[in-house]
């Protein structure tokens, strides 16, 4: 929830919802016991933190699980640490 402080800053913008959108955003909130604009303002800003200031496991998602070999190709770690659990699981 913004601070009564930081109220003076804000600034209001338009949002168009679908009738299905909207009944759940009212739906929601009331569950929550907070207001729509709340409801609006936290979905935004979280959305916003995600896209602007993404966690290290999805920055590194496109090179987790991947190797480089020496001979220039790319292979999937994980199916061959699959494979090495199930060699140990047999021994």
């Amino acid at each position: 929830m913004i601070p009564d402080s930081l109220r003076k800053n804000t600034m209001t913008k338009s949002v168009r919802f679908d009738p299905v959108l909207e009944a759940n955003l009212e739906q929601a909130a009331r569950a929550l016991g907070i207001s729509q604009s709340a409801l609006i303002r936290e979905a935004v800003a979280r959305r916003c933190e995600e896209v602007l200031h993404p966690s290290l496991s999805e920055r590194s998602r496109p090179v987790i699980g991947r190797v480089k070999t020496s001979g220039g190709r790319a292979r999937d770690t994980g199916k061959a640490f699959r494979k090495l659990l199930a060699k140990e699981k047999t021994e």
